[in-house]
């Protein structure tokens, strides 16, 4: 994207350099130009590189060029996300897995899912929805619904405040409905380009609806992170956790994955899943594990 906007500042500091030394000579400044132009951020690092290697004299003017570039970019993002309505700025992924097996043994597993995630100048909002399901023998084993909506106020780059709106449903569990609200603070541990680690904590509320009958609600303390490794090009580690402590039990989630790029924006995906109740529901276990493999598709 053509850069557009420059601080005075900046133009002042490429004035200074051009008047210290000989001005970057035209085909040198015209491949940096076609970098920027293109965007490609590895490219950009590279050009950059090999032009103060060639012109030794000419740093100073190199970096106040890219300097230029990076507030430009920068300025032309925020304009975009102020002007931007509620329904644009979305982005996300769905998520398939399924097999069905016959013959000595008859099983059908289903997994559907879908996260959809919006990127605002001060508010990021992030929608949730799973549901797995496995028939084995002509009886349902598995039924798990989950769906959730957390809109995060950003107070700067690492800072920010969440709330948290979430519903559940594991009649294996023994809970036909548990309802989950939370809020608190969140901050960005670590914010590298192939790297994110965001720590939240806060109070919460949660009400259980067993399936045996009887509801049960408390006030409980929620943590939980969002870790994202980008470990190579196309290829991805996630980890999602969260422990919620309330009065008489504590629940401990985990979901690890890894995610490989395909086609495009086709990419496959493994995830661990652990689920631990220290006071499960009468009769239950207290841990579960699930291990799922789908495709993702990203838009």
């Amino acid at each position: 994207m053509q850069y557009l906007i420059r601080s005075a500042a900046l133009v002042a500091a490429l004035a200074a350099a051009q008047s210290v030394h000989a001005a970057l000579p035209e085909p040198v400044r015209a491949m940096i130009d076609a970098a920027f132009e293109d965007g490609d951020a590895a490219a950009i690092d590279t050009v950059i590189a090999l032009a103060k290697r060639t012109n030794p004299g000419d740093e100073a003017e190199i970096d106040a060029l890219l300097a230029a570039y990076t507030a430009d970019r920068e300025a032309v993002r925020t304009q975009e996300l102020r002007e931007q309505s509620v329904f644009e700025g979305w982005s996300g992924e769905g998520e398939i897995g399924f097999s069905q097996s016959t013959g000595n043994s008859d099983s059908t597993n289903v997994a559907i899912g879908i996260a959809l995630d919006r990127e605002g100048l001060r508010w990021r909002h992030a929608f949730r929805a799973r549901a797995d399901f496995q028939r084995s023998g002509g009886q349902t084993t598995r039924e798990q619904f989950l769906v959730s909506l957390e809109p995060q106020y950003k107070f700067d780059d690492r800072l920010f405040a969440y709330g948290l709106a979430q519903y559940e449903r594991d009649r294996f569990q023994g809970y036909s409905a548990r309802y989950t609200l939370s809020g608190g603070l969140g901050y960005r541990v670590i914010d590298a380009e192939n790297m994110t680690l965001d720590l939240r904590a806060g109070p919460a509320w949660r009400q259980s609806e067993f399936t045996g009958g009887g509801t049960d609600s408390s006030l409980a303390a929620l943590a939980s992170l969002d870790y994202r490794w980008e470990i190579a090009d196309g290829f991805a580690l996630r980890e999602r956790a969260s422990v919620l402590v309330e009065s008489g039990d504590t629940t401990l989630t985990s979901e690890t994955g890894l995610e490989a790029q395909l086609i495009g924006a086709l990419s496959a995906r493994l995830s661990y899943v652990v689920q631990h109740e220290t006071s499960p529901p009468f009769g239950r276990e207290g841990t579960d594990t699930l291990t799922r493999a789908t495709l993702v598709y990203g838009f």
